[in-house]
């Protein structure tokens, strides 16, 4: 690395934006979910399950906050790969 050359880059820009300890797109799937069905159709029985998914999201995410792009690139991935 060439000296003079570093650039300095804001934390913001490379972190998770998260909702709840759960990245944004899953947390507002879950409750939007959530809503629909425990508003709209009367549901709460919906409840402690949202509840306990997002408890359950927020633990992985705690372990490693990129957890859900990986998950997502493994399912898109082929499954068997040629030589």
């Amino acid at each position: 690395m060439i000296e003079g050359y570093e650039v300095p880059m804001h934390r913001s820009l490379s972190d998770v934006i998260l909702i709840g300890g759960v990245p944004r797109t899953p947390a507002i799937l879950i409750w939007t979910t959530f809503a629909a069905l425990g508003f709209g159709m009367q549901q709460l029985w919906v409840v402690p399950i949202a509840v306990a998914l997002h408890m359950l999201l927020a633990a992985l995410t705690r372990r490693d906050p990129f957890f859900f792009d990986v998950f997502v690139r493994a399912l898109r991935a082929p499954k068997i790969m040629y030589p």
